[in-house]
């Protein structure tokens, strides 16, 4: 979970990488580094800093460090604290290899321990300086640069983007990728590298999604790519066209309060998008009989990590519902170690924000063994997900820069919510108009979504952040699908604030939660529109006053019973049954958010996460 950019070409490099890196920053900040080849006698020279990108930024204002090949980076600590000596870029041991690298290389201990015996020393706890060392052995004993790297790729396991500058092969930056990402952009007389390419947006939209298990050598006007046997493989460049905006938070405090506001608008957007696709979906799902291989569907697998899979349980409950289709849930980090039964006449849709996510993307290419139809649900159309999958689904969110995730789940809610009714319709479970009014459904929870904040908006900045702020634990319970959005609502609370939280379906309490209920322990329930469910839960409710426990409740308009138990309840406009967890999405945010920022805390970038996995 780090970011990699690099550039050669006719300009210095230095701000073009800082650019870079300050984009991607979201994907790790623990520390940061810059290393170039000088101008003149081609040394390297570098510095690093630990913490983000403006403290190396500050590092670099009075020095002269800078020329014409670089290589930048910015990390989220694995193997090693975040420190100056463990921030890349590492180097051999005569300086004359550096390197930068994202992903974990995994039997970095084994290479260590035996180049130790043959007289290497290491300066750092982390994988990555291994590999340097490694090539430094294997450039002496092949003397051949692309021998070297055939060599080295058999030494090396685990998942890896790695970018090199070499002193004795000054026109050119080695990358090598397996498993990890890593672009090319081809501008004029000047090479762009980039773990993602919104780090060279609108530099170039020519671009070079570096093959797994490849390696290239990149110069000013010239790029070579082979495989990892050491033969030449095709260069074959996309048009992308990728946005980046320099209007950062808008005048908001945070991203993170930008991205909550801009919900509203994602998903009036999506629902355009809707209308736009509707006769084409099913080839942009990848489906080659079109409506007859949706008709013969039934069943559905959801994979996913994080505020992905709370998205992926809401989604089950759409597609048994609307749809009537058979659907199961796996956690991407679990999916390939346990046995896996194919069933016939099945699809899978991997759930991924960056599309890059490392648990997910394994699980993907697992399932392609399979021979089970993959789709992706990403917000990146160019991510590794999506090139990998045979159908795509975007959430067309925009860039989402906080940590925590918040327009790009309420985007995948509403995707899968109108899929569903997609598929209900093809399969004549549902007519026209039914699937007409999901949008229109959608729409309206939208501006409840966002009409809500500003609701209750007051109530919680000036009185309820600042009281709950206080609480060492939090509780969080649902029932049926209200439960997902507890897990997804614990989730946002301990990641931005570090308060300690637990998600129960509420129907467990009395199987072990109950022994936490006291004043010192909140407990906050997630009502449902479901009469059935309503009621069940206001026994649950019962229960924990009954116990004395403190009360706080997102309920619904009329549901007074629940409301009168509550020492707090926020009372939510009604909205279409299922529409609950979307309705509720905007105000449990602003919520979290709040709190944490009561706490003072670094909101946009908690302590030790960072917003794109690409490690497992």
């Amino acid at each position: 979970m780090c970011s990699v950019v690099g550039y050669i070409g006719k300009n210095y490099c230095r701000s073009i990488i800082m650019e870079g890196l300050t984009r991607l920053e979201y994907r790790g900040y623990d520390s940061a580094g810059f290393v170039c080849l000088h101008p003149q006698d081609q040394r390297l020279i570098y510095t690093k800093a630990q913490g983000g990108v403006k403290n190396l930024i500050n590092n670099l204002e009075n020095t002269t460090i800078d020329g014409f090949a670089g290589i930048g980076h910015t990390r989220w600590s694995t193997h090693g604290i975040a420190s100056t000596e463990n921030a890349h870029p590492h180097f051999d041991c005569n300086k004359n290899i550096s390197i930068v690298h994202n992903g974990i290389i995994e039997n970095y201990l084994e290479i260590k321990t035996k180049l130790e015996k043959s007289g290497h020393v290491f300066y750092s706890q982390t994988d990555t300086e291994v590999v340097a060392h490694l090539l430094e052995e294997l450039l002496i004993s092949t003397k051949d640069l692309n021998k070297a790297i055939v060599e080295l790729v058999k030494h090396i396991k685990g998942a890896y983007a790695l970018a090199f500058l070499i002193q004795d092969y000054p026109d050119a930056i080695l990358l090598i990728r397996k498993s990890s990402p890593l672009c090319i952009g081809y501008g004029d007389n000047e090479v762009f590298i980039a773990s993602d390419a919104l780090g060279f947006a609108g530099k170039t939209n020519q671009v070079l999604f570096v093959p797994d298990k490849s390696f290239a050598l990149v110069k000013q006007n010239k790029i070579e790519l082979y495989d990892f046997e050491g033969k030449s493989l095709p260069l074959e460049f996309q048009i992308v066209d990728i946005n980046w905006s320099a209007d950062g938070k808008q005048g908001y405090e945070h991203y993170m309060l930008k991205e909550i506001y801009e919900q509203k608008k994602v998903i009036q957007g999506l629902v355009h998008k809707f209308k736009e696709i509707e006769n084409s979906l099913w080839n942009q799902l990848g489906f080659a009989n079109g409506i007859d291989d949706i008709r013969n569907l039934d069943h559905i697998y959801l994979i996913g990590c994080g505020s992905s899979w709370h998205a992926a349980n809401i989604a089950k409950i759409f597609f048994e519902n609307i749809a009537n289709i058979e659907t199961s849930i796996h956690l991407s980090s679990e999916l390939r170690h346990s046995n896996f039964f194919a069933k016939k006449s099945s699809i899978a849709i991997a759930l991924s924000q960056s599309g890059e996510t490392a648990d997910t993307l394994e699980s993907l290419r697992f399932l392609n063994e399979k021979n089970i139809h993959t789709i992706a649900l990403t917000n990146v159309k160019s991510s590794t997900i999506t090139r990998e999958s045979k159908g795509y689904f975007l959430t067309h969110a925009g860039p989402e820069i906080a940590v925590a995730s918040t327009k790009v789940f309420s985007a995948q809610l509403a995707s899968l919510y109108w899929i569903s009714h997609k598929i209900a319709f093809e399969k004549s479970i549902i007519n026209k108009e039914i699937l007409d009014i999901s949008k229109d459904n959608l729409l309206i929870t939208a501006e409840l979504l966002e009409g809500i904040i500003e609701d209750y908006k007051q109530d919680i900045i000036e009185k309820l952040a600042p009281y709950y702020s206080k609480f060492k634990y939090h509780l969080f319970l649902g029932k049926f699908i209200s439960y997902p959005i507890a897990m997804e609502a614990a989730l946002k609370l301990k990641e931005i604030s570090y308060i300690f939280t637990e998600a129960c379906p509420a129907g467990e309490l009395k199987h072990g939660l109950l022994a936490l209920i006291d004043q010192d322990t909140p407990v906050f329930m997630f009502s449902s529109m479901d009469n059935n469910i309503y009621k069940k839960l206001v026994i649950n409710a019962q229960e924990i006053k009954a116990r004395s426990g403190h009360l706080v409740t997102f309920a619904f308009e009329g549901q007074k019973e629940l409301i009168e138990l509550s020492d707090y309840s926020f009372v939510i406009p009604q909205v279409k049954t299922l529409l609950e967890p979307l309705a509720l999405t905007g105000i449990m945010q602003f919520f979290a958010y709040q709190i944490a920022k009561n706490l003072n805390r670094p909101i946009d970038k908690p302590r030790n996460l960072a917003k794109s996995v690409t490690v497992e």
